[in-house]
């Protein structure tokens, strides 16, 4: 499969056609993050509960703390490697063919890493606009229950890698001014700017970071904004050095922040997948906080 053979968001009046058809895989692959009670405070939650009590029929529960993500890693969330990821394809019964359905029950940032992942080696999914909460507002039904699809064996995968991952070393330079490139942060305002609690070792942004939330990208009801509006809203990097390199707290929200810039015709993305959990972890590396423009970066650094 090409990555260009189909679009990435899917409404969900059209998922609910295709699931009168066969070979599609839906994935539920949520999980909970509760906002920080003081810095530091870092409590992932497996979404499993909440797949158990209602979910799409003939969808499973995919636990990215475990599956899709590196187990071996120092930092949660990393991308696995090759090896892994084709064996977590065929143990998910995601087959060459198959039609990849993911979503969450959030605001589509684990359904975007999610997307990312397979992007990058080539592998076609969709994530589903608005998650679960747009396709019970629709009306379509759910289940409940904890006995998804059961998972066809399938070979392992051949996977691809196309180079879309940062890692510490391309954000040091771009950030430095010694390589080219722009890097844009995709946490909140409050968070890039610092006057909110983080998860993390320190607050703020990586210096010379422009910043354009994840969840700005979204409407009231939590759809993708059309890509008109988005291109509204990240019109400061139409005209940006290449590569964008997007980043987050841990490389989530950096994903729906890639899908909304794909969506609108942005190229040359790149998501740093340490993110801020592995920036703020080594103290000789910046931080800035407040919210001047990021030419100079003349806030305080730590």
């Amino acid at each position: 499969m090409t990555q260009t053979s189909v679009t990435p968001l899917i409404g969900s009046e059209a998922l609910a056609q295709l699931l009168t058809g066969s070979d599609v895989v839906v994935l539920d692959v949520t999980v909970h993050f509760p906002p920080a009670r003081f810095d530091g405070d870092y409590r992932p939650e497996s979404g499993y509960a909440g797949w158990a009590d209602a979910h799409i029929p003939g969808s499973r529960h995919v636990d990215l703390m475990t599956t899709f993500s590196d187990r071996d890693a120092s930092l949660h969330f990393t991308k696995p490697t090759a090896e892994q990821l084709s064996l977590d394809l065929a143990a998910a019964g995601i087959g060459v063919g198959s039609t990849i359905v993911l979503y969450d029950q959030g605001s589509m940032t684990w359904a975007s890493r999610l997307w990312w992942v397979l992007r990058n080696a080539g592998i076609n999914a969709r994530v589903l606009d608005g998650g679960l909460a747009a396709w019970t507002w629709h009306g379509f039904p759910v289940e409940s229950g904890d006995e998804g699809a059961p998972a066809h064996s399938v070979a392992p995968w051949g996977v691809v890698d196309l180079d879309l991952w940062a890692d510490r070393d391309d954000v040091a330079a771009v950030s430095a001014g010694t390589s080219s490139g722009t890097l844009v942060c995709a946490l909140s305002p409050e968070q890039f700017a610092g006057t909110e609690k983080t998860r993390y070792s320190r607050r703020g942004h990586i210096p010379g970071s422009r910043n354009l939330s994840a969840k700005s990208l979204l409407d009231d009801n939590g759809l993708m904004l059309p890509a008109t509006d988005v291109s509204v809203r990240a019109r400061e990097l139409s005209a940006s050095a290449a590569p964008i390199i997007i980043y987050c707290g841990g490389g989530v929200s950096a994903c729906l922040s890639a899908l909304g810039l794909v969506i609108s015709g942005y190229d040359a993305i790149k998501v740093y997948d340490g993110s801020l959990e592995e920036w703020t972890a080594d103290p000789t590396l910046p931080m800035v906080t407040g919210i001047e423009p990021a030419e100079g970066d003349r806030c305080r650094e730590s």
